[in-house]
């Protein structure tokens, strides 16, 4: 097994990773709210400012933290001479991660939206089966590039860009 470095213990705080996270999470849920004013052909210059304040938070604590970690764990637990590796960390991505990491996007959503528990059960009744089909539809790809030719450092920084978009759709499932 390869050995990690010391740098990639540090928090994902002091890189920026979960700066970039923040930012493009609430850019992507601002946009949202703009194209739905678009397609509703609204005049209205009022955007509700407390979306992108919680898909900031979520950016910041969650997804920077969480996908910086998830990658270092596999890259060390399935190492690049493993056979078939780059499979077995998109199995591991695609089936556990991003089934996990979608509830835990509709958990703290949910929080932070002061909504009780039975509003959490609706929205993951209604929402959760649809948008993980189109996660596996449109992260896929991308998780395949990501995982087996971006490297390690770059890994974040691409899935970011890619959430970007990602976010707008998410936005859209909670309306």
């Amino acid at each position: 097994m390869q050995e990690w470095p010391p740098s990639c213990w540090l928090p994902p705080f002091s890189d920026d990773i979960s700066v970039h996270s923040g930012i493009l999470s609430a850019l992507g849920n601002f946009l949202a709210q703009v194209m739905a004013k678009q397609r509703k052909k609204e005049n209205s210059q009022k955007l509700d400012v407390s979306g992108p304040l919680r898909y900031a938070i979520y950016g910041f604590f969650f997804t920077g933290p969480l996908s910086h970690f998830f990658y270092l764990f596999m890259e060390h637990w399935i190492p690049s001479e493993v056979p078939w590796a780059g499979v077995k960390r998109l199995l591991l991505d695609r089936l556990l991660f991003a089934p996990a990491f979608l509830l835990l996007f509709l958990l703290v959503m949910n929080f932070l939206e002061g909504r009780d528990a039975a509003a959490l059960s609706v929205q993951i009744r209604r929402s959760f089966w649809p948008a993980l089909r189109m996660n596996w539809r449109v992260w896929t790809p991308v998780q395949f590039i990501n995982i087996n030719y971006v490297p390690l450092q770059f890994r974040v920084l691409v899935a970011n860009l890619v959430s970007l978009f990602w976010y707008i759709y998410l936005a859209s499932l909670g309306k």
